[in-house]
């Protein structure tokens, strides 16, 4: 995959998540794989990484231990075995042991498994274990890394005449120990070893009775140590018979060198394998981490995120305990351009990266923190434009660095492109600055790219209806609390929430107001009426969830019904929920109606001369002035005939509706809920929405 800028990996903080997946690596061969690592695009390999992956991934959360332990880096030892000549010691011969019997514990695992995991299998298919290399080092190596009496005759018959020797040594010097401190002639420690020649201590005045060589004198120079002359011959002997051992150690160590070197691809194998594991190994306790998994993969470019988390950011909310907000969204032919928008630290931009950086650790082939039903395509190319791109040494604004980078988006970008661009217009006058914005959109669509832009500008906003294959996402805010809540919706553009802001962030009343004052009222209209709108949004996915779970409720208590003996009661309570759900339909299909001609009023307002008349006709769809008007006059004609008494509703009591101000009766009380009869009709009601009433009397 080509990326641009050349800090593109760094912009979308994969860097990060590379140095995560580097901590997790035990070995220099699965680190060095890591520094490796490429974005690919060919579906075939970014599909066997992942389910291999995933496959090690199901080992580790099965509990059964896969017997990778040889960690030791012996890429040294693998090149010297094969140099004629070359001496491996026996620390390194023990480590080659080691690798290749962990190679067999491989092997011997996988025939144990009955093909679970017919992928991480596969990359053994190769791999043949040689009992020999074994069998070679152990017979000259022991489990403590020394060589062996039994490596060669030679060699046990120069360690036996060493033992003897020595054995005549300690004799011969306890015997001048005892004559020594019979005579009073030995100092505090009586004996020593210097140069590793076995000594007595004599006190200073009596070096000169004491026969041997002088070997040295303690710092007071009170004492001498002195090898006596009884052992300096058998002590002869044995220093001979040690640079003989040595020499035969080492030809052993050569001849056994020399056997291994024809099984240098055998090893190299060994080692490679053991790497490779330990890589996936890596990657799948880093999946682990993240609660990653594998998502469908599709040759064509193209995604579609579900319940997707930016991985740094929920591994830090993890460490705080605290939640992460899942995303949703969706690229492809039909909708290629999303442009978002709405509050500052709303979550525009990590919603942009979670795309990005998900998108380049599935082609690299990690797995990614997104529900399975999730998809991700392959692109040939990811362009981004994010953050602040001035250069000082070469003379560039912010603007024209981002026009720089605009430029090569134009001239490079295809269908198989994958891009984001961070504040489309930022850095210039706001109406020339949003003129170009529009008119680089276009280029990108009509060059069929595929991509995500964050905006402020209102001529972004109303392109989705203008131009195919666009469409607009609003970040959510919560006007209560005035804060973001970093939930992405699609199909609506956002609004700046411009105001609220500055009331959070504790500006001054009267500074506000001034502000509002000196606002265009086209423009502030409009960000009105986008921010309306994405009220009634919530509304209307409120309102569905309820629908969705009435209309369960309604298929449970069918079922439960049909084993019900009083079938009129059967009967009545299933009218009741159909007339219930009758309302809710209305509703919902009000708000739906509500969104359609919201769309038509932003067409009207592009081709309108009379801006006021299309705000007029926004402000009575979306404040309802004809239904409040109404509203108003029933209430005063309820309040014309009825009092409010205040009371708690009982079966039997007088309610009128808080909002349409219609009279029933209750004629049943659930908890908070209750049956209001309206005319020959029951409504399931809420008791919250009513209030008891009495009927005034005539005077």
């Amino acid at each position: 995959m080509l990326l641009y800028p050349a800090n593109a990996v760094e912009a979308l903080e994969f860097n990060k998540v590379s140095l995560l997946l580097k901590y997790k690596c035990r070995t220099d061969a699965a680190r060095e794989r890591m520094e490796d690592l490429r974005f690919h695009t060919r579906l075939d390999y970014v599909e066997r990484e992942m389910v291999q992956t995933s496959e090690f991934k199901a080992v580790l959360q099965g509990g059964d231990h896969f017997p990778n332990d040889f960690i030791q880096n012996v890429q040294k030892e693998l090149k010297l075995i094969q140099l004629p000549g070359a001496v491996l010691n026996e620390e390194q011969l023990m480590a080659i042991q080691q690798l290749a019997l962990n190679a067999k514990d491989i092997l011997q695992w996988f025939r144990k498994q009955n093909d679970l995991f017919p992928n991480l299998k596969s990359l053994t298919d190769k791999t043949v274990y040689e009992k020999k290399i074994s069998d070679i080092i152990n017979g000259v190596i022991d489990e403590s890394a020394h060589v062996r009496d039994t490596a060669s005759k030679e060699l046990m018959r120069i360690r036996s005449e060493m033992a003897s020797r020595r054995n005549e040594v300690r004799k011969a010097f306890e015997a001048v120990l005892r004559k020594l401190n019979k005579l009073r002639y030995l100092a505090d420690i009586s004996e020593a070893f210097i140069n590793n020649r076995r000594v007595v201590a004599v006190l200073a005045e009596n070096k000169r009775i004491v026969k041997g060589i002088l070997h040295g004198e303690s710092d007071s120079q009170k004492t001498v140590f002195i090898e006596p002359e009884d052992t300096i011959e058998l002590n002869n002997t044995i220093a001979s018979l040690e640079r003989a051992e040595i020499r035969e150690i080492q030809r052993i160590l050569a001849q056994t060198t020399a056997l291994l070197s024809v099984f240098h691809t055998h090893l190299s194998g060994y080692y490679h394998l053991c790497g490779l594991f330990d890589f996936i190994r890596a990657k799948a306790l880093l999946a682990i981490d993240m609660n990653a998994c594998m998502p469908r993969l599709s040759p064509h470019p193209g995604l579609e995120l579900i319940k997707a988390y930016h991985p740094l950011l929920y591994l830090h909310n993890k460490q705080q305990n605290k939640p992460t907000v899942p995303l949703n969204i969706r690229l492809d032919k039909a909708q290629r351009i999303l442009i978002i928008s709405g509050p500052n630290a709303g979550g525009k931009t990590v919603s942009m990266k979670t795309t990005g950086l998900l998108q380049l650790m599935a082609q690299a082939g990690l797995l990614i923190p997104a529900a399975e039903n999730s998809e991700i395509g392959i692109f040939k190319h990811l362009m981004i434009q994010i953050g602040d791109t001035q250069s000082i040494e070469h003379e560039l604004s912010t603007y024209s660095a981002h026009l720089r980078d605009m430029k090569y988006f134009m001239d490079y970008a295809n269908g198989k492109t994958l891009f984001f661009i961070d504040e489309l217009g930022s850095g210039s006058d706001p109406n020339l600055g949003g003129a170009f914005a529009e008119a680089i959109v276009e280029e990108m669509a009509s060059k069929h790219a595929i991509g995500i832009i964050t905006t402020h500008y209102l001529y972004l906003k109303v392109m989705a209806g203008k131009v195919p294959g666009i469409v607009n996402g609003a970040m959510a805010f919560d006007e209560v609390r005035l804060e973001p809540l970093y939930q992405l919706n699609i199909g609506k553009p956002g609004s700046s929430y411009t105001f609220a802001i500055a009331q959070r962030s504790g500006l001054s009343p009267q500074l506000i107001n001034r502000a509002r004052e000196l606002t265009q009222r086209e423009h502030f209209s409009l960000d009105k009426m986008l921010l309306q709108t994405e009220q009634q949004s919530v509304k209307l996915k409120e309102q569905e969830k309820e629908l969705n779970k009435l209309l369960k409720e309604n298929a449970a208590l069918k079922t439960g019904y049909e084993e019900l003996i009083n079938t009129e009661k059967l009967k009545q309570q299933h009218e009741t929920l159909k007339l219930q759900n009758k309302i809710k339909k209305e509703e919902l299909d009000y708000l739906r109606d509500t969104e359609r001609k919201f769309k038509q009023i932003i067409q009207d307002w592009k081709k309108a001369d009379d801006k006021q008349d299309v705000i007029d006709a926004a402000e009575n769809v979306l404040f309802k002035r004809k239904q409040l008007q109404g509203n108003v006059a029933a209430s005063k004609k309820a309040d014309k005939n009825y009092e409010v008494t205040g009371t708690t509703p009982r079966v039997g009591d007088l309610v009128r509706n808080k909002t349409n101000h219609q009279i029933g009766t209750v004629s049943e009380v659930r908890d908070r809920r209750a049956i209001v009869q309206i005319g020959n009709l029951p409504f399931n009601v809420n008791l919250d929405d009513w209030l008891v009433v009495r009927k005034k009397e005539k005077k």
